[in-house]
C-alpha cells in the first residue's frame, strides 16, 4: 500500500472531484461547475500557474495538493502558494499530507522557489498541528475582499 505524489493527470479528473466536493464541503463553501471545471482545465494547462500534486494509493486519488507559482516583490525567483490541501477521510493520520508537503518542499528547492508558503482557517486544529511541525506561524492575518 505505497503512497505515490505525482504531478496531476488528465485521467485524475474523477478522482480530484470526488475529494474537491469534499473539500469545499469541509470548508461549507459553494463552488460553482463552471469553476470547477475551469479549475481543472488550468490544472492541465502549460501556460497556467496553477498546478496540481496527488497523493495516490493503489490507483486511487486519496489527496491533492492544489498550487501556483508567482512572482513577487520581495524576492528574486518565484513563490509557490500552497492554496488548498486536502486529504480523504479514509487516510487522514496516515502521512498523506505530510506527504504531499514534503513533495512541494522538494519541488521548491528543485526549482529554486523562493518560498512556499500557505493559508488555514484557525479554527483547523488538525492541519495547523501539521502545519506547526514545519514552520511556526509568521504571523500575518489576511484580508480579502470578494466581488
Amino acid at each position: 500500500m505505497s503512497l505515490i505524489i505525482r504531478e496531476a493527470r488528465a485521467g485524475d479528473e474523477a478522482g480530484w472531484r470526488r475529494l474537491w466536493a469534499a473539500y469545499v464541503d469541509f470548508y461549507q463553501v459553494d463552488i460553482s461547475e463552471a469553476v470547477t471545471a475551469s479549475t481543472w482545465s488550468k490544472i492541465l494547462s502549460p501556460d497556467s500557474a496553477l498546478f496540481l500534486r496527488v497523493a495516490e494509493r493503489e490507483g486511487r486519488i486519496v489527496g491533492f495538493a492544489l498550487c501556483l507559482t508567482h512572482e513577487g516583490s520581495w524576492i528574486l525567483g518565484r513563490d509557490c502558494y500552497l492554496e488548498d490541501l486536502f486529504v480523504d477521510a479514509s487516510e487522514r493520520g496516515k502521512g498523506v499530507g505530510r506527504a504531499l508537503l514534503d513533495d512541494l518542499v522538494a519541488l521548491s528547492k528543485e526549482h529554486g522557489w523562493s518560498r512556499l508558503y500557505w493559508h488555514t482557517a484557525e479554527t483547523n486544529v488538525t492541519a495547523r498541528k501539521l502545519y506547526d511541525s514545519y514552520v511556526a506561524s509568521d504571523g500575518h492575518l489576511r484580508y480579502r475582499i470578494n466581488f
